[in-house]
C-alpha cells in the first residue's frame, strides 16, 4: 500500500494522517469483524444496528447521535424510540468509509491516506459530522488532510483523484475533483529542472505504474527530467478526470505539443484498437517524441487499464474496456485535442477516426476529426488511410472517406494560399520540417499518396468507375508532375474489372495524362492489351517526342553530360508494382512499338493521299458549279464585250496612221447611192 506523505511538516501538525476523538461515551478496545457483521469490543450491548449494503454494524446509539446530524434526524424523526435498525443504502465510501466514521465517533485512532480520504471525506459529509455538534468533527479534520497534506503531494493529488471515480456525484460537489485537478496542473506545469518529487516515469517492462515502485523513480541530480515525466501518472486517470486535467493544463499555458503528445499516450493505453492496429508496420507514427513515454505500447499490455492501489494488493487482472466507455473515450479525447496543427501525429488521428467509425460515433466529432485529419493530411501514410467500410456499403475499404478528407485538404490549403498572413501564431513553432502554408510540396505528396491509395483500392471488384474517377480528378493538374502512379492505378483496375466496355475504359484513360508518363512507363504502357487503341497511339506519339526532345537535349550538352535522366529515378520502383508478364520481353515488346510505329507511319501517307485527292474533287466540283451558273445570253453579252474591247483598241492603234497619210493622199468623197428597195 502506497501510503501518504504525512512525514511533510504540514503532516505532522495533524498527528501524521491519524484522527482521533478526545469524547466518547462507551469504552472499547476496537472492532471486531465476525463474517460480514462488525461488533464493538465492550461489555455494554448493542443497541443499534446499522446495515451498509450487505455489512451489518452492531453499534450504540450515543456515539453516533452525539456527532452525525443524519443519525439523529433518523432516529428522533421516525418518532419511534424502539427504533434500533437503520439502512444506509446510498452511503458514498461504502462499509469501509462508514467502518472509520464509526471509529472516529467512539474515539478510535484512525489512519489517513490518500486512499481512503476522498471516501472518508463524503461519508462525513453525508453524516453529517459537522462543527455544531462537536468542535473538531469529522468533516473539519478530513477536510484540513485533504488542503494541506493531499494537496501538497503530486502522488497523493493523483490517488486521490482516482479514488473519486466511485464517489459521484459527492466528490464533484465537494470540490474534491476540481482541487485535485489543479493542484496537477499546477505541478505538470512546473519546471522540470525544479521538481523534487517522487514520479512514476517510463516503465520498459511493465505497462502500467505500480505505485510501490515509485521511490525507485525519484529525480536526481545526474538524470534531469523530462518535459513528459507527467504523462504515466495522468494516464491512469478515467476519461472524465484526465479530461478535467488536461483542462486545467492548457489554461496554464503549457505547450500544445506536450498536451497532445499526452492524449496520444493515454489513448495508447486506454484503445487497445490502436495499439493492435500498429502491430508489425515498424516505424509509426504513434511515437511521440524523442522524450515521449514508451509504455504506453508496451507489448505486454493486453488492453484495459491496471493499477495497484492502496488496498488493492497484487491483482493485475486488466479489465476489458467495452465499447461504450470506448466510445466516450475517443469523444472525450477528440474535444480535448488542441486546435494547433501537429499537435497530434496524423497516423494518431487516422487510427482514431477508424475507431470512431467503427464505433459510431457522433457525427458532429467525426466531421471534426476529418478537418483535423486534412490540416495535415499529406503526413498520411497508406496503411493509415485504408480504412475499412463500417457502414454496410459495397465496397471492401471507405473511398468515400478518403475523399472527404482531400476535399478538407484543399479547401484547407485554399484558405492559406488566399490569405497567407491570417495564419494562426502557433504556426510559428512548429516542428521543423512540417510547416506546409502554400507550398506546392505538399500537393505533391497528397497527390503520390492518392495514387497509392487508388492502386491498392482498384483491386476491389466492386468499386465503381464513377467513384475512381472522382477521387483520381479531385487534385487540380499542377499536383502531378508525373502520371506513373496514376497509370499504375488506372492498370490495376482495368485487372480487376475485365468486363468494362470501350467506352469506359476510355472514360477511365481520360484521367491520366500520356504526356506525363515517363519512358519505361510508355513503354510498359505499349505492350498493355487491357488500353484502348486510342490511348496506345497517344503513348506512342508522347514517347516519340520524349525521345527526340532527349536527343536534342543532348546534342546541345557536352559528351561527358550528355546521359539522358528518365523522369522517374528508380525504375525498379515501377516495375516491382506491375505483374510479372509485363516485365518479361522487352525485346518483343520493342518489336511491337515499331511495328505500330509502321502502321502509324502508312496511316498517316494514305490519309496525305485521301487529303490530296479530296482537294482534287473539290477544284472540280468548283470547276463544274462555275460552268452550270452561266447561261447562253450571258456567254454571248460577255463575246460582244469582248468584241467591242477589241475593235476600240484597234481604232486606237490605226487613228494615227490615217492621220498622217490622209494629207498627202485626199480622196474625194464617194456618193453613195440610197437604194430605194
Amino acid at each position: 500500500m502506497w501510503d501518504s506523505e504525512s512525514e511533510s511538516v504540514r503532516g505532522r501538525e495533524y498527528g501524521n494522517g491519524v484522527l482521533s476523538s478526545s469524547k466518547h461515551g462507551v469504552k472499547t478496545d476496537g472492532f471486531e469483524l465476525r463474517g460480514q457483521s462488525w461488533y464493538v469490543a465492550t461489555d455494554i450491548p448493542s443497541d443499534l444496528l446499522v446495515q451498509v449494503t450487505d455489512v451489518n454494524f452492531h453499534l450504540h446509539k450515543y456515539p453516533l447521535l452525539s456527532r452525525s446530524g443524519k443519525m439523529n434526524r433518523l432516529i428522533y424523526e421516525s418518532h419511534d424510540p424502539d427504533l434500533n435498525k437503520i439502512v444506509l443504502e446510498d452511503l458514498p465510501g461504502g462499509p469501509e468509509a462508514f467502518e472509520l466514521a464509526a471509529k472516529f465517533c467512539y474515539g478510535i485512532a484512525v489512519d489517513l491516506t490518500a486512499g481512503n480520504i476522498s471516501g472518508l471525506r463524503c461519508a462525513a459529509e453525508y453524516l453529517e459530522m459537522t462543527e455544531d455538534l462537536e468542535e473538531g468533527n469529522l468533516i473539519f479534520k478530513t477536510e484540513a488532510f485533504l488542503s494541506y497534506v493531499v494537496l501538497s503531494s503530486w502522488r497523493d493529488s493523483i490517488l486521490v483523484l482516482k479514488s473519486c471515480e466511485k464517489l459521484s456525484p459527492w466528490a464533484e460537489n465537494l470540490q474534491i475533483v476540481r482541487r485535485c485537478s489543479e493542484s496537477i496542473a499546477w505541478k505538470a506545469c512546473a519546471n522540470p529542472k525544479g521538481i523534487k518529487w517522487a514520479y512514476t516515469g517510463k516503465h520498459n517492462n511493465v505497462s502500467s505504474p505500480k505505485w510501490n515502485d515509485l521511490k525507485d523513480s525519484s529525480p536526481s541530480r545526474s538524470q534531469p527530467v523530462p518535459p513528459d515525466w507527467w504523462f504515466e501518472d495522468v494516464s491512469i486517470l478515467r476519461i472524465d478526470h484526465f479530461v478535467r486535467v488536461i483542462t486545467a493544463i492548457k489554461v496554464k499555458g503549457m505547450r500544445f505539443e506536450l498536451i497532445g503528445a499526452s492524449i496520444m499516450h493515454y489513448a495508447a493505453k486506454w484503445l487497445p484498437g490502436l495499439i493492435k492496429d500498429s502491430s508489425g508496420q515498424g516505424d509509426d507514427h504513434m511515437s511521440i517524441s524523442s522524450n515521449s513515454n514508451s509504455s504506453g505500447g508496451s507489448s505486454s499490455w493486453k488492453g484495459g487499464l491496471h493499477m495497484i492501489v492502496a488496498g488493492a494488493g497484487n491483482k493485475e487482472d486488466t479489465p476489458s474496456i467495452q465499447a461504450k466507455d470506448q466510445r466516450m473515450i475517443i469523444e472525450s479525447l477528440i474535444s480535448i485535442i488542441p486546435p494547433q496543427k501537429d499537435s497530434v501525429s496524423c497516423s494518431f488521428l487516422l487510427r482514431l477516426l477508424r475507431m470512431a467509425n467503427m464505433l459510431k460515433v457522433a457525427p458532429a466529432l467525426v466531421t471534426e476529426l476529418e478537418k483535423r485529419v486534412g490540416m495535415q493530411f499529406e503526413q498520411a501514410t497508406l496503411a493509415d488511410l485504408l480504412i475499412p467500410s463500417y457502414n454496410k456499403t459495397e465496397t471492401l475499404y471507405d473511398v468515400d472517406l478518403v475523399q472527404r478528407l482531400l476535399e478538407h485538404f484543399l479547401v484547407q490549403e485554399q484558405t492559406e494560399g488566399s490569405s497567407p498572413s491570417r495564419q494562426s501564431f502557433s504556426d510559428k513553432h512548429m516542428y521543423e520540417g512540417t510547416q506546409r502554408g502554400t507550398n506546392p510540396n505538399a500537393k505533391m505528396r497528397v497527390a503520390r499518396l492518392v495514387d497509392s491509395y487508388l492502386t491498392e483500392v482498384s483491386r476491389d471488384r466492386n468499386l465503381s468507375l464513377t467513384k475512381f474517377q472522382v477521387l483520381a480528378e479531385a487534385l487540380p493538374e499542377s499536383a502531378r508532375t508525373c502520371d506513373d502512379g496514376l497509370y499504375r492505378a488506372i492498370d490495376s483496375y482495368l485487372k480487376a474489372h475485365p468486363t468494362l466496355s470501350e467506352h469506359e475504359r476510355k472514360r477511365l484513360c481520360r484521367v491520366m495524362d500520356c504526356q506525363k508518363l515517363s519512358i519505361d512507363a510508355c513503354m510498359h504502357a505499349a505492350q498493355n492489351e487491357r488500353l484502348p487503341l486510342r490511348v496506345v497511339v497517344q503513348v506512342l506519339f508522347s514517347e516519340q517526342v520524349k525521345i527526340s526532345n532527349a536527343l536534342a537535349n543532348s546534342t546541345l550538352k557536352d559528351p561527358a553530360e550528355s546521359q539522358y535522366q528518365p523522369m522517374i529515378p528508380n525504375r525498379k520502383t515501377l516495375l516491382e508494382a506491375t505483374p510479372q508478364s509485363f516485365q518479361e520481353g522487352w525485346t518483343g515488346a520493342k518489336k511491337d512499338i515499331n511495328t505500330l510505329k509502321f502502321e502509324l507511319e502508312s496511316v498517316k501517307a494514305k490519309y496525305l493521299e485521301l487529303q490530296n485527292d479530296m482537294e482534287n474533287l473539290q477544284r472540280q466540283f468548283d470547276k463544274m458549279s462555275k460552268q452550270k451558273q452561266t447561261s447562253a445570253w450571258s456567254s454571248g453579252w460577255k463575246k460582244l464585250s469582248k468584241l467591242t474591247k477589241m475593235t476600240t483598241i484597234e481604232n486606237q492603234d490605226i487613228g494615227p496612221q490615217m492621220s498622217t497619210t490622209a494629207d498627202h493622199t485626199r480622196k474625194p468623197p464617194r456618193r453613195w447611192r440610197n437604194s430605194i428597195s
